[in-house]
């Protein structure tokens, strides 16, 4: 230290220091009040530095010269002692750092893995013993392909992927991950969020190819997003990079921009194609259904038509037995009845009726609409009123039975 002084006072001789020496003469209570004299003298300027130096480090000499001695040695000793004590004390201290929450430090000591610390404040032993780095592994950290910062910021070396039916395709998504192993993540990769990167384009390129255009971009975008997902996590595991994927957004999937317009054209036929399909199917859901309820209206209509001719040809077929017991028993009377029924069931589906008497060539005129108009209520004149007309049912056996008659003389 004696030497440092030796040096800063031959510097100040040869010049080199004036501003110095100026600056430390201020607190000269004669600094600006010389009244008519010049700038002070450096002898002078020299000897007030001196003075001020041998107060602080030392005592002032006995002799008449007026001399400096050098410092005190116990003086100087405990003053490198405070100062050896003070740097060791901030060396010390250097070595305590804070974790703080959502994060891990890691402690390397000459470069070599020691620790991981949790959340909280830490202390290690000082550089270059060791050294702690923090890790945050609750931040999200997100990796872009195909874009950057937005989709218009395209990427067309990251986007542009061939799919199976020989397709091109633009897709753009981004990958969230997190960290789950720190020290993975610090050692096993060099560039651990470009290995992110790559290992997603690779994934998409790979799912991609193994499908098909129109999946990848309408029905199957969730399905790609899932299986990327799979697969990324498969790949970084196999790495070692201790990062976590946590989610694969699907952001953009389209034909490139050369062919969209195109792409449209074939988009909206598929639609058209699609809106006839469903009218199509409408109407056939419409006439269907109406035809199989006609279908079963008339099966049931015939099944009832089949069981009341059956139920009627039996009616008819007892009848039948009936009269002709009672036929057997009384033949003309039972002649003249059947005649006057068949007369009677004629009478009625007639409005007008012409009689040949025998053996006379005079036509007996019948008008049987006369006779009814005179038998309706409020009319003046009285008729008999006809019988009803006999069932078909009836109208037909007693026909059949009369045909039969006819043959049978």
């Amino acid at each position: 230290m004696l030497g440092y002084f030796r040096y800063l006072r031959e510097r100040l001789k040869h010049g080199s220091l004036r501003v110095m020496g100026a600056l430390m003469s201020i607190n000269d209570p004669q600094w600006g009040r010389r009244p008519n004299q010049g700038p002070p003298d450096l002898d002078e300027m020299w000897r007030e530095v001196n003075k001020k130096l041998n107060n602080l480090f030392g005592r002032r000499g006995g002799g008449g010269n007026g001399e400096p001695r050098g410092p005190d040695a116990k003086k100087v000793g405990g003053g490198a002692g405070v100062l050896v004590g003070l740097i060791v004390a901030v060396w010390v201290a250097s070595g305590f750092y804070i974790v703080n929450e959502g994060q891990r430090g890691v402690v390397l000591r000459f470069g070599k893995y020691l620790e991981t610390t949790m959340p909280g404040p830490r202390w290690h032993l000082p550089y270059p013993i060791e050294s702690a780095e923090n890790v945050n592994v609750a931040q999200v950290r997100t990796v872009e392909v195909g874009y950057r910062n937005n989709v218009k910021s395209k990427v067309l070396k990251e986007s542009l992927m061939l799919t199976d039916d020989e397709n091109i395709v633009d897709v753009q998504f981004a990958v969230q991950y997190v960290l789950k192993s720190p020290t993975d993540y610090l050692f096993n990769s060099r560039v651990p969020d470009e290995s992110v990167l790559q290992a997603a384009e690779t994934a998409i390129r790979e799912i991609v190819g193994r499908s098909s255009m129109d999946f990848v971009i309408f029905e199957g975008r969730a399905d790609v997003a899932a299986r990327a997902h799979k697969l990324m996590q498969e790949i970084l595991d196999r790495y070692g990079t201790g990062i976590s994927i946590s989610k694969v957004t699907m952001q953009q999937a389209q034909p490139p921009e050369q062919v969209q317009a195109a792409f449209d054209d074939a988009v909206k036929a598929g639609q058209d194609r699609e809106r006839q399909k469903n009218e199509g199917q409408a109407y056939a859901n419409d006439v269907i259904p109406r035809a199989r309820g006609m279908a079963a209206r008339l099966t049931q209509e015939a099944e009832g038509y089949k069981q009341r001719v059956i139920e009627q040809a039996e009616g008819d077929a007892s009848r039948f037995r009936q009269i002709v017991a009672e036929y057997n028993k009384a033949p003309a009377v039972t002649r003249e009845r059947l005649y006057i029924d068949a007369m009677q069931q004629i009478m009625t589906n007639t409005t007008k009726v012409l009689i040949d008497q025998k053996g006379g060539n005079n036509l007996l005129y019948l008008p049987l609409d006369r006779l009814t108009q005179m038998s309706r209520p409020g009319s003046g004149e009285t008729a008999v009123k006809p019988e009803p007309a006999p069932e078909p049912s009836t109208a037909r056996s007693r026909e059949a039975f009369r045909a039969r008659e006819r043959e049978s003389r």
